[in-house]
């Protein structure tokens, strides 16, 4: 009787040693089958351990795809009115026409000095040719003066006016000296005559003709002006005035 207890309630291990044979083991596990402290829910329904902590954590995750696939969109910003529109209309025209009188300044000055840079590489070429041009107008009017050869006089000419056609192309212009009061900016007075027909500073004859290159003074006139009415006129002028 003892014997047969004994083997009831006592359970012999592999090893030779005595477990109780029928002492509950209280687990509780989750519906994956974890230790309560692996993941597992409590009685009331909790959920607890590490399993808890991953899905408190991806709580707003889930929220907000939720929220997205639901239709739910983030809150866009209101269309602007009218009134903003014609703002930003009216900016924009502003700043184009800014940047259009921008790029306008630009052109003009970039053409403006690729303008004095081509003046000033050809302004040494024909100073040193202003000579040349002195020279065949002395030799035109030295062939008139002694009667030379008509061809001669002509053929010097058209030297002359072939050479002046190709520096007119380069901005060479001659500086108009006749019946023109002095002007000491483009003119260079070498004398004074007195001349009773022509008043005082008034341009009487022209000894070396002058040149502008564009609009810049390369070489003055040379002239003789009038003084005014001979000395005798003013002295008859004073007598007159006097009666």
């Amino acid at each position: 009787m003892s014997k047969n207890k004994e083997k009831h309630n006592i359970h012999e291990s592999a090893d030779g040693g005595r477990q109780p044979a029928h002492r509950p083991v209280h687990h509780s596990f989750s519906d994956g089958g974890g230790p309560l402290g692996e993941g597992g829910t409590t009685d009331d329904g909790r959920q607890t351990g590490e399993d808890g902590r991953r899905q408190t954590e991806d709580g707003p995750v889930r929220n907000a795809t939720h929220n997205i696939a639901g239709g739910r969109q983030p809150a866009s910003p209101a269309p602007a009115g009218p009134a903003d529109q014609v703002k930003e209309l009216t900016q924009l025209q502003d700043r184009f026409l800014r940047l259009q009188a921008d790029f306008d300044n630009f052109r003009k000055r970039t053409l403006r000095e690729k303008n004095e840079l081509f003046d000033s590489a050809n302004q040494a070429l024909i100073l040193e040719l202003l000579p040349v041009l002195d020279h065949l107008q002395l030799g035109i009017q030295a062939a008139s003066a002694h009667q030379a050869d008509p061809a001669f006089r002509e053929g010097l000419a058209m030297i002359f006016d072939q050479l002046m056609v190709v520096l007119i192309k380069f901005g060479l212009s001659p500086i108009e000296t006749e019946n023109q009061v002095f002007d000491p900016n483009r003119f260079e007075a070498v004398n004074a005559l007195p001349s009773a027909t022509e008043p005082e500073g008034t341009v009487l004859d022209l000894v070396r003709r002058g040149y502008m290159l564009r609009n810049k003074l390369l070489r003055p006139a040379q002239v003789i002006v009038s003084s005014g009415p001979p000395p005798e006129e003013n002295a008859e002028c004073k007598m007159q005035n006097e009666e």
